[in-house]
C-alpha cells in the first residue's frame, strides 16, 4: 500500500480525487488498489484502450460500480467539461478517481470551473520514508542512489534493469508525452539538453550557457526546462532572498525525480536525493493540509551557501545542508542559524557515525532524518 492510498480513500466520499505524478511511479497500481480493497465494484478505465474509450464517451458504466478510475483522461480535449458534468449529475452514485501524467496538474494548478469539487494529490517515487516492508534501511538506501527510486527499478535492484528501464522510460516521455502534450520539433535536441541537465544535478544551471552550446536561443532553453519540469523529470530549486540585504539572485538548481537519473557523482546524488525526498514530503503536506509550501536554497555575496531552506506560507522553517561524510557543521549554516532564526537548523550526513546536537544545530544522518511514520494517517 503506497502512502496515499489512505488519504485518498477519505476524500473519495465527498469529492473526485485527481492523482498525477510522473510516468511509471506507481499511480495506476495504487489507484486498481483502492478498487480492489475499497471499491471492488468499482470498474477502471484507460483512455488510452479503444473499447475503454468507447466507454468513456458513451457514458456506459454500471449503477453498481461506486467508484469509477479514468486513466489518462487529459488526453481527451474536453475532458474538464466532461467530468465536470459527469460530477454534477452522478455524484451521488459514484466516487471519481482520475489519474493522469503532468498535463493533469498543469490543469490542477489552472484553476477553472472544477474548482471546489475534487481534491489534489501528488504520488512520487518510493524514498526512505516510504519502503516497502521486506526492504531494509540500508538496502533501500544503497538502491535509491544506485537505481532510483522508481516501483519497478528499485523493486528489482538491478543497474542493468534499471538502465534498460530508464532508457524506454526517457524515449516515452520524450517522444509520445512531450509530442502529443506539447508543442516542441526538435525532440532529439531536447533530449540532448536533458542529458546536460542529467550531468549537472545540483548545480546552478545557466541556461544562457547551455543554449550557446546547444545553439539555442535562451527562451526556447527556458521554455525546455518548463516543459521538462511539467513532464515530472526534473524540477527547479530557486533562490531564498526575503530579508537578506547580502543575498544575490542566482539560477536555479535543478534536480530529478527520479535519483538514478543524476549522472553526477554520489555526493551530488545525495544531494539530489535529499531534495527530491524534501519535495515529496512539502508536496504531500500542501496535498493533506492546504498550506503553501517552497523549497528554495540560499547563498550569499560572500559565497556563503546553504543547499535548502524550507518556507512555509512565506515564513523561514528550516534550514538545511547536505554532506557526503563531512560531518563537521558547515559554517555557512552557522552563520546563517544564528541569523535568520530559524525553527530548525539541520545538517544531513550520508555517513555518519553518531547524531550530536550542537548550539542550535542538528547534524543527523539520512536514515534518523527521513525515518518511517512521516506519512501515517494521525
Amino acid at each position: 500500500m503506497r502512502y496515499l492510498t489512505p488519504y485518498i480513500t477519505d476524500d473519495l466520499r465527498s469529492k473526485m480525487v485527481f492523482l498525477s505524478g510522473p510516468r511509471q511511479v506507481g499511480k495506476t497500481t495504487l489507484a486498481k488498489g483502492i478498487l480492489a480493497d475499497h471499491f471492488p465494484s468499482g470498474r477502471y478505465f484507460n483512455w488510452d484502450l479503444d473499447e475503454d474509450r468507447q466507454d468513456i464517451l458513451k457514458k456506459r458504466w454500471d449503477a453498481e460500480n461506486k467508484l469509477l478510475v479514468l486513466d489518462e483522461l487529459h488526453k481527451f480535449p474536453r475532458w474538464k467539461t466532461w467530468i465536470k458534468g459527469i460530477f454534477d449529475t452522478s455524484s451521488q452514485l459514484h466516487a471519481f478517481l482520475v489519474t493522469g501524467s503532468a498535463r493533469l496538474d498543469v490543469y490542477r494548478r489552472g484553476g477553472d470551473s472544477l474548482m471546489g469539487r475534487y481534491h489534489p494529490w501528488r504520488l512520487h517515487p518510493f524514498s526512505l520514508d516510504e519502503l516497502p516492508p521486506k526492504i531494509s534501511p540500508r538496502e533501500g538506501f544503497k538502491r535509491l542512489i544506485t537505481v532510483g527510486g522508481f516501483p519497478e527499478p528499485f523493486l528489482s535492484g538491478d543497474e542493468r534493469t534499471a538502465r534498460r528501464w530508464r532508457r524506454e522510460r526517457f524515449d516515452r516521455v520524450l517522444r509520445e508525452d512531450i509530442r502529443d502534450l506539447e508543442s516542441i520539433r526538435n525532440i532529439q535536441l531536447l533530449g540532448v539538453f536533458l542529458d546536460m541537465l542529467r550531468e549537472r544535478a545540483g548545480s546552478l544551471i545557466t541556461l544562457s550557457n547551455l543554449a550557446m552550446d546547444l545553439q539555442i536561443s535562451p527562451k526556447t532553453a527556458r521554455s525546455w526546462l518548463e516543459v521538462l519540469e511539467r513532464m515530472f523529470l526534473v524540477f527547479s530549486v530557486r533562490p531564498y532572498t526575503k530579508s537578506l540585504p547580502r543575498a544575490v539572485i542566482k539560477p536555479p538548481k535543478v534536480y530529478f525525480f527520479d535519483n538514478g537519473d543524476c549522472l553526477a557523482g554520489e555526493g551530488e546524488r545525495f544531494e539530489n536525493l535529499v531534495a527530491s525526498t524534501l519535495l515529496k514530503r512539502l508536496h504531500f503536506l500542501e496535498d493533506r493540509d492546504g498550506f503553501r509550501y517552497d523549497l528554495r536554497y540560499l547563498r550569499d555575496k560572500e559565497g556563503r551557501e546553504i543547499d535548502f531552506v524550507i518556507i512555509k506560507e512565506n515564513r523561514l522553517e528550516e534550514l538545511i545542508e547536505v554532506k557526503w561524510a563531512d560531518d563537521n557543521i558547515s559554517k555557512s549554516l552557522i552563520y546563517y542559524a544564528d541569523r535568520l532564526n530559524p525553527t530548525k537548523a539541520t545538517q544531513i550526513v550520508a555517513q555518519l557515525k553518531r547524531t550530536y546536537v550542537q548550539g542550535k544545530i542538528r547534524v543527523i544522518d539520512p536514515f534518523s532524518y527521513f525515518s518511517p511514520g512521516f506519512y501515517e494517517k494521525r
